[in-house]
């Protein structure tokens, strides 16, 4: 009987360990700082994903910005989907357009 308990807690941890499932790392700037000083370039690829937290976090970090603002903006983009998304850059804050299935339309800084 003593030995088969060390041999359980063992097996036991093993398979919670299995379970335990990816660690997902968390959202940080390329190269370590984030300016404040928003600029859309590198975030224009979210376009017309979902607005999920993760996402938003990241495009929020990916812009340089140290806030985020999202906005329910117009269901259709003037142009259709397929309209390019303005570059925008200045102020500390990037604003997220959501349109129909909570899908990022656009986004500016300001």
């Amino acid at each position: 009987m003593s030995r088969l308990l060390p041999c359980t807690l063992a097996l036991s941890t093993v398979l919670l360990a299995a379970c335990a499932g990816p660690q997902i790392a968390g959202v940080a700037p390329i190269d370590g700082t984030i300016s404040g000083q928003c600029h859309t370039e590198m975030v224009r690829g979210a376009v017309g994903l979902a607005a999920s937290d993760a996402t938003i976090d990241r495009a929020r970090v990916d812009s340089d910005s140290t806030e985020v603002q999202v906005v329910r903006g117009p269901d259709e983009r003037p142009g259709g989907a397929n309209a390019p998304v303005d570059v925008t850059s200045g102020g500390s804050r990037l604003t997220v357009e959501t349109g129909r299935n909570n899908a990022i339309t656009g986004m500016s800084c300001s």
